[in-house]
């Protein structure tokens, strides 16, 4: 059975391993890439419905995970696909989930469970394939942390730096440093396509160790938990402005820009998670559709462009089903972010222009610093 902490009670069969898992419960609207969404390490502690509704027939391989190993605390789905078929497929999606320890349920209520959480919102919840009592265990899902508050970038990131390469017959162009706060897989390699080396760092770093490396650009990745936690990424993104390097974030990334920025943040109702939301370029009045991942966002003014410590900023996207801000540029340096993916393993590709857009920056500035 699936349990909310307000005492909703979905049951179902077993998906996945047996036993108990607890996290906040969210929804995720995509029709495909179910093996990157259950990878990406920002879905660390968080149970996570698909509200397409047969999810598994392709099977899962060795080529679309985002990182080492499944992340996300639970899986809901509706049908799972009894026999995958994929040229790619290393195995079925049931016996990946019970070899990583990943505890599900295939029920047929998902459409119910998406619209109870537009109305109510994301909440802690259970998957419990032992537990008989549903109060019993909504006592303990009310006993678990809430994700405001939660800081766990340090429970996803790299122990060491590395290194990627452009592939072969790429020259070098770029040197990125990367700092990793649950960083995907296919963003260093969209860098590596485009000519960057990049040097993936632990999320502690400071600005002294991004700037030993001497890079051309500097990338804020994508990350879990909230990011009013992230000092330490917060003060070295401030360093990194000081110094004038060319700078992107993504999603979490675009968080601590915010709050470098002076700007605070909030958690958002239920989220966008899916790869199927229009966002608009304020300045082009392009829609791109887009991937995205995230429970909170940036309070930022929208309109006209707004003073910080760095010069002047504005709001460069806004997500069109609720106006939330979806990115932001500095006016007086060279840095932007994004609130979504434009890597976007499994899609869509719209926004992938935004790493060209990266290495324009680069090409137009030295790693001189500018004076405050």
């Amino acid at each position: 059975m699936l349990v909310l902490e307000d005492g909703r009670v979905f049951r179902g069969r077993s998906f996945g391993a047996q036993g108990e898992t607890f996290g906040e419960i969210v929804f995720n609207t995509g029709m495909t890439g179910y093996q990157e969404t259950l990878t990406d390490p920002s879905y660390h502690r968080q149970i996570v419905a698909m509200t397409a509704p047969h999810i598994g027939n392709t099977g899962v391989n060795d080529d679309d995970p985002e990182s080492g190993r499944i992340w996300v605390a639970g899986y809901v789905v509706r049908e799972p696909a009894r026999f995958p078929s994929n040229w790619q497929a290393k195995g079925t999606l049931d016996a990946e989930l019970r070899r990583q320890g990943v505890v599900g349920i295939a029920m047929p209520g998902t459409r119910a469970l998406t619209r109870h959480l537009r109305d109510r919102g994301a909440m802690r919840a259970a998957i419990s394939t032992v537990e008989t009592d549903p109060e019993a265990l909504r006592e303990r899902v009310m006993a678990t942390p809430h994700m405001v508050g939660a800081d766990l970038i340090g429970e996803v990131t790299t122990a060491e730096p590395y290194t990627l390469r452009p592939p072969q017959g790429v020259p070098t162009r770029f040197r990125v440093a990367a700092v990793d706060l649950g960083i995907k897989a296919m963003t260093p390699q969209r860098l590596a396509e485009r000519g960057c080396e990049v040097t993936i760092l632990p999320a502690d770093s400071t600005t002294e160790d991004i700037l030993a490396l001497e890079p051309d650009g500097v990338f804020f990745s994508n990350g879990p938990g909230d990011p009013a936690t992230a000092d330490a990424p917060v003060a070295a993104m401030r360093g990194v402005l000081e110094a004038g390097r060319p700078l992107l974030g993504i999603c979490f990334g675009n968080q601590i820009l915010g709050r470098a920025l002076g700007l605070d943040t909030y958690k958002l109702r239920f989220g966008h998670r899916g790869v199927n939301q229009p966002v608009r370029d304020v300045h082009t009045g392009r829609v791109h559709i887009t991937s995205h991942n995230h429970g909170f966002a940036v309070d930022a003014p929208t309109g006209a462009p707004f003073d910080t410590p760095y010069g002047r900023a504005e709001v460069s996207h806004i997500g069109l089903n609720d106006n939330v801000v979806e990115g932001l540029r500095l006016l007086d340096r060279p840095a932007f972010s994004v609130q979504y993916h434009p890597e976007a393993a499994a899609g869509p590709h719209d926004a992938a222009g935004l790493f060209d857009a990266f290495c324009d920056l680069m090409s137009a500035h030295t790693a001189q610093p500018v004076e405050p």
